[in-house]
């Protein structure tokens, strides 16, 4: 009786979880009017934010989280929309939505990005340094980590993180904003380092352009054709002459009749 039991138990419990696993399912399968509905939304949002209409592209993406609250992109692009138009409370509430919803770095560095304009220091230094713990390759994002730690006063911090922007991308540009910091503190030695280092990196971006074109493979020898005379009559090749033809023998006089 009591392996009966335990039997429709069991297959009650496996009607159930079967029947919910198929609403899952059923749920999961996207409708292809809705997806190709959704992909026309995109475009739009898309195309608008490039021809600078934020109100058409605002509503496409609220209409796309509409049918997809979840849709971690979207928010990321909403945020995007409302930090242009200096939303920053609502683009803020987009970022930490997208990265709720995707544990995404960009969300995380734009985030930082909207800490640091609206003068919430702290917050830009540790949304950077967590996007930096997720993708550590991109010297963009220790760029915006230098700035923050400079304006909360840590220049050791922020040349640190200029020179592992530096070791990435290897710019005059990254190596002058480390000579600014030097200067403002009034650090003659290092900044007499960087100088020197900004020299030597233009001299090497020189060399490196000279051999690119030394490399650039020479393309086929152009071979000059004969310049063609001008159309002239004299130019033109002469036709041969047609062979006269033969002249027809002269007919005989007609003979006259004498009168008798």
């Amino acid at each position: 009786m009591l392996g009966i039991l335990i039997i429709l138990v069991f297959t009650v419990y496996l009607a159930f979880f079967f029947h919910d696993r198929k609403k899952k399912a059923e749920k999961e399968k996207v409708d292809p009017k809705i997806d190709t509905q959704m992909k026309k939304l995109w475009t739009i949002a898309q195309d608008s934010m490039k021809e600078k209409k934020p109100v058409r592209a605002e509503k496409a993406l609220l209409t796309i989280l509409k049918f997809d609250e979840k849709n971690a992109a979207a928010y990321n692009r909403l945020g995007i929309l409302y930090a242009k138009g200096q939303k920053f409370d609502d683009a803020i509430e987009c970022f930490e939505i997208a990265q709720s919803l995707d544990n995404n770095p960009s969300s995380l560095h734009n985030a930082g990005l909207i800490y640091l304009e609206t003068g919430a220091f702290e917050k830009a230094v540790m949304a950077f340094r967590q996007a930096l713990e997720m993708e550590g390759d991109v010297p963009a994002r220790y760029l915006a980590l230098a700035k923050a730690e400079e304006k909360l006063g840590n220049r050791k911090a922020a040349i640190e993180a200029l020179e592992a922007a530096y070791d990435l991308d290897h710019t005059t540009t990254t190596l002058r904003q480390i000579l600014a910091i030097y200067e403002s503190t009034g650090d003659t030695e290092n900044a007499t380092a960087t100088i020197a280092r900004i020299e030597a990196q233009i001299a090497e971006n020189e060399a490196a352009k000279k051999k690119v074109v030394k490399k650039r493979p020479l393309g086929r020898p152009v071979v000059k054709m004969p310049r063609l005379a001008k159309s002239s009559r004299s130019a033109r090749p002469t036709k041969p002459a047609k062979p006269a033809r033969p002249a027809r023998p002269a007919r005989p006089a007609k003979p006259t009749r004498k009168k008798v």
